[in-house]
């Protein structure tokens, strides 16, 4: 890299001087040089000369002396080094030049030895500032990035640790969450197009702000889907713990979302969310052009299983076993075991409740009529058939009384 420097002295033979003493390094291209006789040229040759890294100037010249050059300089978002050039008897103008900003200093006559090694010190220093500079724009660019993705405490720690740490693509333990909206197709099809793009826009931003709250990983927004991540890229012993109280926050500002919109008379589907856990790959798939960190495996794919499950049990939000297991201290009630899509043996899921809901009459109802129904009590319908008559709202209750009334026995559940 070849370093401009700008002397800028009023002295005829100076400029002969220099490049006699600089041949060298300027026939290798370490150095190149730019004269001026005062500040005013000086100033005019930077704007002819942009990439200047750094000045040579003396104090005392015509039209503009070192000191008012220095000033400007200052001024310049690009702040020039500059080293100070007067005489020995001068100190006090030097002394005045360093409170001013500039980098070093040298006294007159010149020794040309101390010169080469003051503008060596000066363009090592530019050159490291420089370095800084990027690194920080880097850094401010991939935070940018990232903060697509990610929450901003785990982006500000990816941006600093630099790219590809932690990026590549590994199997590791995750929670899941997969959302969708209900009937969005005929919304899509019955609503303008600027209208369902602020509907959208609004609801992938809010739905955001909820898993960044947590800090969640949002892996792909596709139309209305959300699919999230915990414990990827970072490290979060609670994972799972994150992933079911994030989805009882989102399903609370969906149906909030859902209920403003309704008021404007837009039908605005329900959301419903899958929560799984357990391996999954995880990394930036992107390629070396896009950065894509998402997450593939049968865990991703069950959560977004579950997501569906909802439809048919009347559910918002369907937890598995897995997930219901990691979390610890979990509260909710049994859903079954569920025959799920690609998968061989049934999955026990959980419907999670808030803690008011968990401690009401009417779960500890359900959680003994689903207990008859796991032993083949007969008396299972009739306790249902109780539960929906006290509670006709009861989504999850009433699935399996019809399944009941049906013929169905046990708590394995076959969606048709």
């Amino acid at each position: 890299m070849t370093a401009t420097i700008l002397v800028v002295d009023d002295e005829p033979d100076l400029e002969t001087l220099v490049l006699q003493k600089f041949r060298r390094q300027i026939r290798e291209g370490g150095m190149a040089f730019v004269f001026a006789h005062d500040g005013i040229e000086a100033l005019a040759s930077i704007e002819q000369h942009p990439h200047v890294d750094m000045v040579v100037s003396d104090i005392n010249m015509p039209r503009m002396d070192g000191l008012s050059l220095l000033a400007k300089l200052q001024e310049h978002e690009d702040k020039k080094s500059t080293i100070i050039v007067s005489s020995y008897g001068d100190m006090s103008n030097i002394r005045t030049a360093m409170n001013r900003g500039a980098f070093d200093f040298l006294t007159k006559p010149i020794d040309f030895d101390d010169l080469e090694i003051t503008i060596n010190k000066t363009i090592s220093h530019v050159q490291t500032m420089s370095e800084a500079r990027r690194r920080q724009l880097e850094a401010e660019r991939a935070h940018a990035s990232l903060s697509r993705y990610f929450s901003p405490q785990i982006a500000s720690r990816l941006a600093a640790i630099g790219d590809g740490d932690g990026m590549e693509a590994h199997w590791r333990e995750i929670a899941t969450i997969f959302t969708d909206i209900t009937n969005f197709t005929s919304l899509v099809e019955t609503v303008a197009p600027e209208v369902l793009g602020a509907l959208l826009n609004e609801y992938v931003g809010g739905m955001t702000d909820v898993v960044f709250v947590h800090e969640g990983t949002v892996a792909k927004v596709l139309g209305d889907a959300i699919q999230v991540l915990f414990n990827a890229p970072g490290e979060q012993p609670d994972y799972a713990r994150r992933a079911i109280a994030c989805a009882h926050e989102l399903d609370t500002w969906a149906q909030m979302y859902r209920e403003r919109w309704e008021k404007k008379g837009v039908d605005f589907g329900a959301t419903r969310i899958g929560v799984h856990a357990g391996a999954a790959l995880v990394g930036n798939f992107g390629g070396s052009r896009f950065f894509d960190y998402s997450a593939y495996g049968d865990t991703i794919n069950t959560a977004a299983r579950l997501e569906a499950a909802n439809k048919y049990l009347g559910t918002r939000i369907c937890v598995s076993a897995a997930a219901a297991a990691a979390a610890g201290n979990f509260q909710g009630r049994p859903v079954g075991e569920i025959m799920l899509r690609g998968r061989s043996e049934p999955l026990r899921a959980f419907e999670p409740l808030q803690d008011a809901a968990f401690r009401a009459p009417s779960t500890a109802q359900y959680v003994e009529a689903f207990a008859r129904l796991e032993a083949g009590d007969t008396t299972a319908m009739p306790a249902f058939a109780a539960l929906v008559g006290l509670h006709a709202d009861d989504a999850l209750a009433g699935f399996h009384l019809k399944r009941l009334l049906n013929g169905a026995k046990g708590t394995r559940i076959q969606f048709e």
